[in-house]
């Protein structure tokens, strides 16, 4: 199987930058189960400007999450560019019968997320100038993160569906999983883990467009409880860069794989559950 993601900084440190856009790259590999082989850079670049020294730290802190995936970049592309893009094509291997789908989910499922949310609304943050050191530490240290424990942790468990939660949020990846299952979806709002700050900062209205985006998008399929406060609904249709796994586990599975995620230092919550409703709609409750 072959996946691709790139994009453009979402932090200021060069070698931060490969090493977030390296670990959102393997995450699908990761969302399926399956085990990452080697990888390929895909660079724009704007040498004139930024000088070829950036460059270079934004390809090492890639080459460093790809030693830790225990992969080779073993080449790539290069164009030169007015904005800086920077990701990877990644190519791996699964069992063909231990494949995990979006779309596989059963009634009864528990839901288990493997990461906190906010990556986007601190990424906003610190374009503009606003956010605190400890946010931003915390977000790079959760988008770094590879999620090959918690892919292993979930074959384990026999997780019936998985998704990386990126761009769409985590409310738009989770609707995904419901329509391919055709089963509906509650979610505990107050179970979301969240980043340090990032509820403050959606007080606010510091949030990219995307989760702007996200929000109306899903505005047709999700049923607000009136208790759950406007600031954490934008929140959970933030568009996450490297967030982690949503996992549709059985009941019985479940607390056995929050402590195996818990026990890897990984922030793992059961933030919901499944069940046989309109296909595709989820209730977010307080």
């Amino acid at each position: 199987m072959a996946t691709v993601d790139f994009f453009t900084p979402i932090v200021d440190d060069p070698r931060d930058f490969g090493r977030i856009a390296a670990a959102n790259a393997l995450s699908d590999i990761y969302a399926m189960g399956a085990r990452p082989l080697f990888a390929l850079n895909l660079v724009a670049f704007p040498r004139a400007h930024l000088g070829t020294g950036v460059l270079e730290e934004i390809v090492r802190g890639a080459g460093e999450i790809a030693r830790e995936a225990g992969i080779a970049i073993i080449g790539g592309h290069s164009i030169d560019d007015a904005e800086p893009k920077f990701g990877l094509c990644v190519i791996g291997e699964a069992v063909p019968d231990r494949i995990v789908r979006n779309s596989t989910a059963r009634p009864g499922d528990v839901l288990v997320l493997t990461k906190p949310i906010g990556t986007g609304a601190i990424s906003t943050a610190l374009k503009r100038g606003v956010a605190e050191p400890h946010a931003v530490q915390a977000a790079v240290e959760s988008m770094t993160t590879l999620n090959r424990a918690a892919a292993e942790a979930m074959l384990r468990a026999g997780a019936s569906a998985a998704t990386d939660v990126t761009g769409f949020g985590l409310l738009g990846h989770l609707r995904e999983m419901v329509r391919g299952s055709r089963l509906a979806a509650v979610v505990r709002a107050s179970a979301v883990p969240l980043l340090p700050t990032a509820l403050g900062l959606a007080e606010r209205g510091i949030l990219p467009g995307g989760s702007k985006r996200n929000f109306d998008d899903v505005a047709g399929d999700v049923r607000w409880a009136d208790a759950v406060p406007e600031p954490l609904r934008r929140l959970l249709c933030d568009a996450q860069t490297s967030g982690g796994l949503l996992i549709a586990v059985a009941p019985d599975r479940a607390q056995g794989l929050l402590a195996e995620l818990r026990d890897a230092g990984l922030t793992a919550a059961e933030i919901g559950w499944l069940y046989e409703g309109p296909p595709g709609t989820i209730t977010v409750e307080p």
